[in-house]
């Protein structure tokens, strides 16, 4: 069990976390919420000891084992893959080091032996021989293949190396796991062995993630950070946010009936305080009116921006048609001679579990890059509009305020109107004089999306556009997407953002494409397609 009493962090007069009490118990998995700047992340550095909090205590059950979800992709480099997952439990770790450089001994003594026996014992304790199969079956698990395993940390590629980093943290089932954004960079099968893993585990975990479809399947329990304060509810992330939305709106219809009763009152005391024969009356309904006060309802930190596509022009009812597509990337040929037709009001979900495919597709279509072979042709009156994975060509080296940034892509040029619009994408005051190039990634994203937005096209393309937003904003796209009558052309590791979006699945794999008009979940649970994909995968 792992648990705080007083917790409270400051930074300068302002403090982050006040007065923290919470206890976080086995067999229940945590998710730590909050808006942006809240403090998720460094709560849980807090709980791990990386941070010392201004005042207050972290208590953990004596002889409990805690592991964290690594960030410093560089720090392994120098140690095989298998080797770093090991390393996640430090204490069996030790003992295999301190055996090696033991039995490596030339002049190995009587007191050697009798080490070496009380190591032996302790490794058979934690389950020592069976530590690098257990790592392999991790490593497996997501998605890192046999042939990876005995490879250096510094021959990996990012994504790899995060994969390696969670199995290090899972390793031999720790008492208390810390998880901060688990599933970036995860394909959908890693993430369902994910919360699988999870379903199963015994002991206490606590995890930010923004996948709200990972925090419904595995959570417990709701932690909410929220003025500086967290609040522990019961159920996972949506059965939260439901009850706290009708909770509010209870609250502001008491508040609403107060109002009118005060109203009420206002209007008899105004109208005949001046009447002797009604004075007395008014004085006792003053008295009634001094005794009613509105309860404080405080305003959440959480601030959702108004996202919005409608296209200026209504599209033909045949927006695209693929001819025999074909392109290579440094010799390797991701899609071979592609062709599909997308109609008006398709909402199609590219999925599967490379990226490159789908990235490449989406550049074709857009005119970033040329086919090696085939066609594609749009409808005479599509408009498009496309969010790149890599927006930063949009933002290095442009010398712009936000205002400015925004003005390029706005048919009205007049300030008033940017800036509020701006402000409906949470960049108020003086947010709209930063520097378009010194953004955070959330606010780059923003920035894309407004653009999308005032470019009124009929057709949209994303890909990944979820990276780097918050849970509100997520919400946000997720209900605008769903909401416009536009075609939407998309792809996205968020399973309840695909989900509720899409009306049909294609998948682009090594040999030809699966095209299902279905949703995600039923396209995930169909038996035929699950065959289809061991076919379309084989080698």
């Amino acid at each position: 069990m792992i648990s705080t009493s007083g917790i409270t962090l400051r930074y300068g007069k302002r403090p982050l976390f006040e007065d923290v009490n919470i206890k976080f118990t086995p067999g229940n998995c945590y998710g730590l919420i909050g808006a942006n700047g809240a403090g998720k992340s460094t709560f849980l550095k807090i709980l791990s000891g990386e941070i010392e909090p201004s005042s207050g205590d972290v208590h953990i059950t004596p002889g409990e084992r805690l592991a964290v979800l690594k960030q410093n992709h560089y720090e392994y480099d120098e140690f095989a893959v298998l080797e770093t997952v090991i390393m996640g439990h430090k204490k069996l770790y030790e003992v295999m080091r301190e055996k090696e450089v033991l039995y490596s001994k030339a002049d190995f003594t009587d007191e050697d032996g009798m080490r070496a026996g009380e190591l032996e014992a302790e490794f058979a304790d934690m389950n020592g021989w069976e530590a690098e199969s257990e790592a392999a079956e991790m490593l497996n698990g997501l998605g890192i293949t046999p042939d990876l395993h005995d490879k250096k940390m510094s021959e990996l590629g990012g994504n790899e190396k995060v994969r390696v980093l969670l199995a290090q943290a899972l390793f031999g089932s720790p008492n208390i796991l810390l998880l901060d954004e688990p599933t970036n960079h995860l394909d959908i099968e890693s993430i369902r062995w994910l919360e699988d893993f999870l379903a199963g585990y015994e002991g206490t975990v606590i995890v930010v993630s923004h996948d709200r479809h990972f925090l419904n399947t595995v959570c417990t329990h709701i932690a909410d950070i929220d003025f500086g304060k967290i609040r522990m509810y019961v159920g996972n992330y949506d059965f939260w946010y439901e009850s706290s939305q009708l909770a509010l709106q209870l609250q502001r219809g008491e508040n609403k009936k107060k109002e009118d009763k005060i109203k009420e009152l206002q209007a008899f005391i105004q109208r005949f305080s001046a009447n002797k024969s009604k004075a007395k009356q008014a004085t006792s309904r003053q008295k009634l009116l001094d005794k009613i006060t509105l309860d404080d309802i405080r305003p959440s930190n959480r601030k959702y921006p108004f996202i919005l596509f409608k296209g200026e022009r209504e599209a033909g009812k045949q927006l695209l048609l693929v001819d025999g597509l074909t392109k290579s990337l440094d010799g390797d040929k991701l899609i071979d001679n592609l062709t599909i037709a997308i109609n008006k009001g398709d909402k199609v979900a590219f999925v599967g579990p490379n990226s490159l495919p789908k990235t490449l597709l989406f550049q074709l279509l857009v005119g970033e890059v040329e086919p090696d072979a085939g066609s594609f042709s749009w409808g005479v009156t599509t408009t498009r509009a496309y969010f790149p994975k890599d927006n930063s060509a949009y933002f290095e080296g442009v010398d712009l305020t936000l205002v400015d940034w925004l003005r390029q892509y706005s048919k009205d040029p007049d300030e008033t109107f940017i800036r509020g619009f701006l402000g409906r994408m949470l960049f108020s005051g003086d947010d709209g004089m930063k520097k378009a190039s010194v953004l955070s990634g959330g606010e780059k994203v923003r920035c894309m999306l407004s653009k999308m937005m005032l470019e009124g096209a009929n057709v949209f393309i994303l890909d990944e556009p979820t990276n780097h937003l918050d849970l509100e904003s997520i919400t946000a796209l997720n209900n605008g997407l769903i909401d416009t009558d536009c075609t939407v052309l998309f792809t996205s590791h968020d399973h309840q953002f695909v989900q509720t979006i899409a009306n049909r699945i294609i998948e682009i794999t090594p040999n030809g494409i699966i095209d299902r008009m279905m949703t995600y979940d039923e396209y995930l649970e169909s038996d035929e397609i699950k065959a289809l994909r061991e076919r379309m995968y084989a080698d």
